[in-house]
């Protein structure tokens, strides 16, 4: 049984790597200049239509680019006006990773599953066609916060 979730559950497909950053155009440079990129803008946060977060203005606001590395996104992150669960984390730790997000099939599923864990939501988002994300409140035990998400279908 243990064994099958380690394969099957909601933490076994990694999907990105989020690091917060003051300024997302320097730090998207820098990592060009190493090779790394290229670099995409994040969908627009205002396809999320049902979230729970902390500040409305402060989730619609963050300025996100992506980066496909092999089969594992990396993702730069910078708050923008409003607040935040990513300012928050700048201003007590400063820049660095935030979050490590994880791929689900169904998400709505996963946060029943996450809830049977003993794990708790802290922020979540879901589109139109209930796709979305799921903070967890994992900081204190995993050193960082951990996500599951489930992707829109391709179009």
């Amino acid at each position: 049984m243990e064994n099958d979730m380690l394969k099957n559950g909601p933490f076994s497909k990694l999907h990105h790597i989020s690091i917060v950053v003051r300024d997302v155009e320097k730090t998207q440079k820098f990592y060009e200049s190493i090779g790394i990129g290229p670099w995409v803008d994040y969908p627009p946060m205002k396809e999320y239509e049902k979230i729970n977060v902390p500040d409305e203005e402060g989730f619609y606001n963050l300025k996100i680019k992506c980066s496909q590395i092999g089969p594992v996104q990396l993702q730069l992150i910078e708050p923008g006006d409003g607040d935040s669960l990513y300012k928050d984390h700048l201003r007590k730790k400063g820049e660095g990773v935030y979050h490590i997000g994880f791929e689900v099939d169904d998400i709505s599923a996963t946060d029943a599953e996450i809830e049977a864990m003993g794990l708790k939501v802290l922020s979540s988002g879901r589109r139109k066609n209930g796709s979305g994300f799921s903070y967890l409140e994992t900081a204190s035990q995993a050193g960082v916060v951990l996500l599951v998400r489930q992707s829109p279908p391709a179009k």
